[in-house]
């Protein structure tokens, strides 16, 4: 391949992961909205998809990033879906004193999140604890919730797909 068709193809991984990265950033704010405001997922994906995502508004400061719309949808509809299981797998994973109801919203949307690529995606669940990792990070840049999201999902993702873990 060319220099040109390298830098071509790194410029479409890049925004093909940059994508990736904003459907997981807003099924996170979704998920939080839903419950933090009683709103279905139908009505907070219709809202994500035609008011927030890939936005512009007359304001500069107004515009938002694209996202992968499959990959948003996927991730609220199967943490809509496994819920249960992602809460039980949460719930296992942090401290007998801290049950999943009473750790941070966010957090809990971050974990609801990841749960569902954990249950249901093929994307390696290295991939997605780091991913949300770093969502943690922006979500809580002076906090030690990153480190905490860390230790959840990967005690989740072992139990979620341990066949990925296996030398």
């Amino acid at each position: 391949m060319s220099k040109a068709g390298d830098k071509r193809a790194a410029g479409n991984r890049e925004a093909r992961q940059a994508r990736t990265a904003a459907a997981r950033l807003y099924a996170v704010q979704a998920l939080f909205q839903m419950e933090a405001a009683g709103q279905s997922a139908d009505r907070v994906q219709r809202e994500f998809l035609n008011w927030r995502i890939g936005r512009e508004g007359e304001d500069e400061d107004m515009v938002s990033a694209q996202a992968d719309d499959a990959l948003f949808a996927r991730i609220v509809d199967d943490a809509v879906a496994w819920q249960a299981r992602i809460d039980q797998m949460t719930d296992r994973a942090l401290v007998a004193k801290w049950p999943i109801d009473r750790i941070d919203p966010v957090l809990r949307s971050v974990f609801r999140a990841a749960g569902a690529e954990l249950v249901t995606q093929k994307t390696p669940p290295k991939v997605i604890i780091t991913e949300y990792v770093r969502l943690a990070q922006a979500f809580f840049a002076e906090g030690r919730e990153a480190k905490f999201v860390n230790a959840v999902l990967d005690h989740m993702a072992r139990e979620a797909r341990p066949e990925a873990f296996q030398a």
